[in-house]
């Protein structure tokens, strides 16, 4: 992709209206000092000294971080959160970044779903240990899962896209359940014109009507049961994958190939749209990449990006947000301008 072409779409983005309906992780670091360790009077067991705090929102709320920072016009949360102090957090941040949360409900009947990352201090930086995490195991309760619906409904006709993030292996258990799917099945095709994208952790093969994005992993695991782990690493293997899965699900598709770079179907063929070509000493931290990429792809789309510049775009963001560790990185347009120019120019 020429530069001015990304300039020209990356300009169009302040014009969106996108709304992202999803699980709403509270992404907390909590930074221990080793050195403060003191032991308790009551167990006799180590008592780790936690000497700051940072939050972040997470899984639904990265891609909104990523969206925000790419200055995509109008962002609205779908979705729900818990009556606690996570909540709180989750909404706070949130609307620091501008988002719309008036249809982000707020229940007693749920906990805010939260991974807790505690990371001890270490000389040459941030050493991570067992993570903590707070998922909602009982079903979602009906009157949270008809608010989201309602909301979906809503949205649809007054954005340019919705994006759907759906976190949880669990059926019915998170804010996209059985019944929401079915319900933006409908409003796919209801709204054949709208970009209705879902990325999903266990269920990407359940939408319908939508453009889906999943890694090679989870590609490889759905349309071949059982194959070899290493299978997924075969990229012909991937290729094959796009058209079945493309046909499942009524829309085109993109599949994330790790370090490789995304696979996409542009007319009908699959092409691998490589990933920015980091120098080998680059020191990267992934999480949130994804996320990152699902906001360059479809912002691009929502602004006459072809499958493929779209793809460029999403792995220009990804590349950006790797290269911010120990947190969960976002890409600002700037950010990506420079990438490119370093990479490509």
């Amino acid at each position: 992709m020429e530069r001015r072409r990304l300039e020209e779409l990356l300009n169009r983005f302040s014009g969106l209206r996108i709304a992202v309906a999803g699980d709403f992780f509270l992404d907390k670091w909590l930074e221990i000092d080793r050195g403060l360790d003191e032991t308790s009077v009551e167990t006799g067991l180590t008592a780790y000294q936690v000497t700051a705090k940072r939050c972040y929102a997470g899984a639904a709320g990265t891609v909104l971080s990523n969206l925000a920072a790419l200055e995509a016009g109008k962002l609205y949360a779908l979705g729900f959160v818990g009556d606690d102090g996570e909540g709180f957090e989750m909404l706070r941040i949130l609307k620091e970044l501008g988002v719309d949360t008036a249809s982000l409900a707020v229940s007693d009947k749920v906990m805010t779903p939260t991974y807790t990352k505690p990371v001890f201090r270490r000389e040459n930086g941030l050493e991570e240990t067992h993570r903590l995490d707070h998922k909602n195991t009982a079903p979602t309760p009906r009157d949270l899962e008809d608010g989201v619906i309602d909301a979906i409904w809503a949205a649809v006709p007054e954005v340019d896209a919705l994006i759907v993030l759906d976190q949880l292996a669990s059926e019915d258990r998170g804010v996209i359940t059985a019944r929401v799917r079915n319900e933006l099945a409908k409003a796919g095709e209801q709204y054949p014109g709208l970009i209705l994208y879902a990325d999903s952790r266990a269920f990407i093969g359940h939408f319908r009507n939508m453009i889906v994005k999943c890694n090679n992993i989870e590609a490889v695991n759905l349309l071949y049961p059982g194959a070899a782990p290493e299978t997924a690493a075969d990229l012909e293997r991937v290729e094959k994958c796009l058209p079945d899965l493309a046909r499942r699900t009524g829309r085109t598709a993109f599949i994330s190939c790790g370090s490789k770079g995304v696979m996409v179907l542009e007319r009908g063929k699959p092409v691998l749209v490589p990933a920015v070509p980091l120098a080998p000493d680059t020191r990267i931290d992934i999480v949130g990449a994804g996320d990152a990429c699902s906001s360059g792809i479809v912002s691009a789309l929502c602004c006459g990006a072809t499958p493929e510049e779209a793809a460029f775009v999403g792995n220009l963001a990804a590349a950006v947000t790797i290269q911010v560790i120990g947190t969960t990185g976002t890409a600002a347009r700037s950010q990506i301008l420079a990438l490119y120019d370093e990479y490509y120019g």
